[in-house]
């Protein structure tokens, strides 16, 4: 595993204690505010040390406090990026990308330096001051500066929560530049399950200062358990597809998994290509046989695999479709009347339009 990370520590009266290991990719750790994420992120970097942990990154110690190791933060090799971009404003974008290669000469190269801004898309930005830049331009060079500093892992805190959507869209493809090219495991922090859902490659979900689930995205949040305990607004779950083609005249992508065939609002990609496609559970209706006349245009076939917890007026139900696993949202009523049981044939619904194109990611093929 590329992360081996566990560690406990007291703040008053909140106590986190998490342990949990991913291989490469992001590792997203997931949860409300206040559950103990930046902690996690923090004890990596070296800014907070635990009270008691270990802390492996592609096999190198960083903590392990049995043992009376604990590496400086400087000797670390972390690249942090936060929030914010912390870019310094006196200097131009190129003055601070090369500000992170400054104690590291190899990663100061023109080779290393041309990279980054090529897989970042600034090149057209470099003579500029941060004070002219839009949100999303500063945060890429704040992730390329960090870059270049030729970190062993880059950390990510809610980089993405002072952008507004438009900002956000311009930035993911960006962020999956980073997952499938470079080999650097990235550590990324988030509460946003679509960002969660079109990014991670394995999933920590964290509740009350608790590893309450991990393990791949598309396992974890295809788990009708998952949810009840971090929130159920923004359930749902990761269906990956290969583009068939696209229908111009009536502005529909078709898609083909495991399961089938569905059809999308037009989105530009290149047939064969392959995708992430988040679906939310709100959006998926079964039923006991393929409805007639109806203007949904992707019915699939299904069977139950599981029920969740039945707490309240809904309940959510994972079911698989082919070698995929959806997640619907129903009502405990509409259970008990179509008496769904683990293992019963049904019928997902899902309403083209229910699919919007910032749900729609590249999929990151290596990490599959």
């Amino acid at each position: 595993m590329t992360l081996d990370i566990s560690l406990a520590h007291r703040f008053g009266n909140f106590a986190i204690d998490v342990s949990f290991q991913a291989p490469d990719g992001i590792t997203a750790l997931f949860g409300r505010s206040g559950t103990g994420k930046t902690t996690v992120v923090n004890a990596v970097a070296g800014l907070l040390r635990p009270d008691r942990g270990r802390i492996r990154v592609n096999g190198n110690v960083l903590l392990d406090t049995d043992a009376g190791i604990d590496v400086p933060v400087h000797s670390r090799r972390v690249g942090y990026v936060f929030q914010d971009a912390r870019l310094f404003p006196h200097l131009n974008v190129r003055q601070n990308l090369l500000f992170g290669a400054r104690f590291n000469p190899m990663a100061g190269a023109p080779s290393a330096l041309d990279q980054v801004v090529e897989l970042l898309g600034i090149a057209h930005l470099l003579g500029r001051r941060p004070g002219t830049l839009s949100g999303g331009e500063k945060q890429r060079v704040a992730i390329g500066r960090a870059l270049l500093s030729a970190p062993r892992i880059l950390l990510m805190d809610e980089p993405l929560a002072a952008l507004d959507e438009a900002r956000k869209a311009e930035i993911l493809p960006y962020l999956e530049r980073l997952r499938d090219e470079l080999d650097i495991p990235i550590l990324y922090v988030s509460h946003v399950v679509p960002e969660v859902a079109r990014l991670a490659t394995t999933l920590v979900a964290i509740s009350d200062g608790r590893v309450v689930r991990h393990g791949p995205a598309a396992e974890v949040l295809a788990d009708p358990n998952t949810f009840p305990v971090l929130g159920r607004q923004e359930a749902g779950s990761i269906l990956v597809a290969t583009v068939v083609g696209h229908d111009h005249a009536d502005g529909m992508t078709e898609l083909s998994f495991s399961g089938g065939r569905i059809f999308t609002p037009y989105f530009q990609a290149t047939p064969g290509t392959t995708h992430r496609v988040r679906i939310r559970a709100r959006d998926i209706i079964l039923a006991l046989r393929p409805p007639e006349d109806t203007s949904a245009l992707n019915i699939l076939p299904a069977t139950v695999r599981a029920i969740g917890a039945q707490e309240g007026a809904i309940v959510d139900v994972s079911v698989r479709c082919g070698a995929a696993d959806l997640l619907a949202r129903i009502t405990r009523r509409s259970l008990t009347r179509l008496d769904l049981r683990e293992g019963a044939r049904c019928y997902a619904i899902l309403k083209s339009v229910a699919v919007a194109r910032r749900d729609i990611g590249v999929f990151d093929e290596r990490r599959s």
